[in-house]
């Protein structure tokens, strides 16, 4: 029985999608060992590359045009796994990589576009909706979404509160919005819990330390609305803080199924049928560290290999310090497609003790 080589990994965030990365690390473990069968299984969990990952190359994809994360008009993609079953990655709506840097203001930023995704969705006849939850410029708990469901949110004198999470602090009812005929399913690609996260994920949004304050306060008055409602629960649910807390939002106002995005995504795609006949796993993303194990695509897939006792190697821009793990970075430079595929050679060649190209 000849070799065979997994080449499974996410995106390289701002460059390469999870396709294209993974046919520069095949192009090269095919060097390295040219009678060796390669599976390509690009992998997401919620973030980059969801609708790459998951959608065939004849499956249908629109554009659909929804409030952006600053209020503005931004053109959303939609996909359709089958023709009930829609998918999106929250990010074409809300996406930090849609706010230029010097206008990131996680007060002001909303997730109301994801609602409108969600009800052009239901009306083109879904009934099954799935939301990627990753990459946001948000941190209002999921209440712009629900706004773009017909939510409404007031003060205590009764008076609706702007859009963004900077005015949660002042939460004081919720307006019930329009029930969608289609059952949501929200892929979380991290654990962190809603209150946890301003504090996680605000700094990387724009927000000063005084406003990660504010920000939390607003949060922890979101779940305290939520547990008077009956959801005490979803505040400690890990990854109801995904995305700035959308992940709570759409479980609360959208009556999602909240569930763990690479694990969804690795039964959609097969992985482990694939993982059953590698000799060696190939996986990565652009920076690989710590938090890579905590939910995120590559760091599943080393789970999975490891527990199935597969040679594992890891290419990445950029590393952590990781134990046990064998891995091969750029050393920080940019890689290109051919910087890839020669640590992609250089893994095939290293795990299978064959002599330096």
């Amino acid at each position: 029985m000849g070799t065979t080589i997994l080449v499974a990994p996410a995106a390289y965030k701002g460059s390469f999608g999870p396709r294209a990365v993974a046919e520069a690390i095949a192009r090269g473990a095919r060097r390295a060992c040219p009678q060796a069968t390669v599976l390509e299984c690009p992998v997401a969990d919620g973030g980059d590359g969801l609708l790459e990952a998951v959608l065939g190359s004849g499956s249908l994809r629109e554009r659909v045009r929804v409030t952006g994360p600053l209020g503005n008009p931004v053109d959303a993609e939609l996909g359709w796994v089958d023709p009930e079953t829609a998918i999106f990655a929250s990010a074409s709506a809300c996406g930090l990589a849609l706010v230029p840097e010097d206008r990131r203001d996680p007060l002001r930023t909303t997730t109301r576009g994801v609602g409108e995704l969600l009800v052009e969705a239901a009306d083109r006849g879904a009934t099954t909706i799935v939301v990627g939850l990753g990459g946001s410029a948000t941190v209002d708990g999921g209440t712009g979404a629900a706004r773009g469901v017909g939510w409404t949110f007031r003060d205590a004198g009764g008076r609706e509160l702007p859009d963004g999470g900077g005015a949660l602090a002042e939460l004081a009812h919720a307006d019930g919005g329009w029930g969608l005929s289609a059952r949501v399913v929200a892929l979380a690609d991290v654990r962190t819990r809603l209150t946890e996260a301003a504090a996680v994920f605000g700094p990387q949004k724009g927000a000063t330390e005084a406003q990660v304050t504010q920000l939390a306060a607003g949060l922890t008055r979101l779940a305290d609305l939520m547990a008077r409602y009956g959801r005490a629960d979803l505040a400690a649910q890990p990854g109801s803080g995904a995305a700035g807390g959308l992940g709570a939002g759409l479980a609360y106002f959208a009556a999602a199924d909240l569930v763990p995005g690479a694990a969804w995504v690795f039964d959609r795609i097969g992985f482990d049928a694939a993982l059953a006949k590698a000799d060696l796993v190939i996986t990565g993303e652009g920076v690989f560290d710590e938090t890579s194990l905590l939910g995120k695509a590559p760091g599943e897939v080393v789970r999975r290999a490891q527990t199935a006792r597969k040679k594992l190697a890891i290419v990445a821009g950029r590393a952590g310090p990781l134990i046990g793990v064998h891995m091969l970075t750029g050393e920080g430079a940019t890689l290109d497609a051919g910087g890839i595929a020669a640590l992609g050679e250089r893994a095939a060649r290293e795990a299978f003790g064959l002599p330096p190209a």
